[in-house]
């Protein structure tokens, strides 16, 4: 099952947030759950990161869970707000 996951900063957290880094992406390496996509939320002039949005797929929401909590950056306390969602795939045009 497919979910979102939609994480914005707290302000000033860009150092705390380049420290949580590289354990963030080896986290995301090793993951129980299959991360399909992610990337940061940017500005609008793409220079400052403001969030994270994942898209993940999981056998349901109790393991999206269990992958947030133990994610370098939510143990690094960087996100003022995460929503998680299902998602219902309907158009990929990705080549």
């Amino acid at each position: 099952m497919l979910f979102t996951i939609f994480c914005i900063d707290k302000p000033g957290v860009t150092e705390k947030r380049a420290a949580a880094m590289p354990g963030h992406v080896e986290y995301l390496k090793k993951s129980a759950i299959k991360n399909v996509m992610s990337g940061p939320l940017m500005d609008d002039a793409m220079e400052n990161v403001v969030g994270s949005l994942y898209v993940v797929d999981a056998p349901d929401r109790a393991a999206v869970e269990a992958f947030q909590k133990d994610d370098p950056l939510v143990q690094a306390d960087i996100w003022e707000s995460i929503e998680v969602h299902a998602f219902n795939k309907r158009v990929d045009n990705r080549d």
